[in-house]
């Protein structure tokens, strides 16, 4: 992934926003986590879909073929610094719902599940 692209600032959606619409059945979210497979192993949430940045080469030419450009898309990671990264991507490709969810899985452990290990 390259720094190429334009700097806006991003949509975000809160770690308690996250957990509220998680337990909405009705929501039909895009979730994608970017982080490692090591970190998704030490702590992760249900139902995101692991696009791991340092992969970037492997899954973004096929990127439209795996996601919706109109749904509404929450992106993860540990504290939130490459989730915007892939925001930004990803509103670059015509994606149009796109949200970091701020603080990353971190804050999300901190605020909302302490069960969710840190590291």
């Amino acid at each position: 992934m390259t720094d190429s692209f334009s700097r806006q600032p991003l949509p975000e959606v809160t770690v308690r926003e996250l957990a509220q619409m998680l337990t909405d059945a009705s929501n039909t979210l895009q979730l994608i986590d970017v982080r490692e497979s090591w970190e998704i192993e030490t702590a992760s949430l249900s139902n995101f879909v692991n696009l791991p940045l340092s992969e970037f080469a492997q899954w973004s030419e096929a990127i439209e073929t795996r996601l919706d450009r109109d749904q509404e898309t929450l992106v993860l990671c540990h504290h939130g610094v490459r989730s915007a990264q892939m925001c930004q991507w990803l509103i670059n490709q015509g994606f149009t719902q796109v949200r970091n969810i701020a603080g990353g899985i971190d804050a999300y452990s901190i605020v909302v599940d302490s069960s969710v290990p840190r590291y």
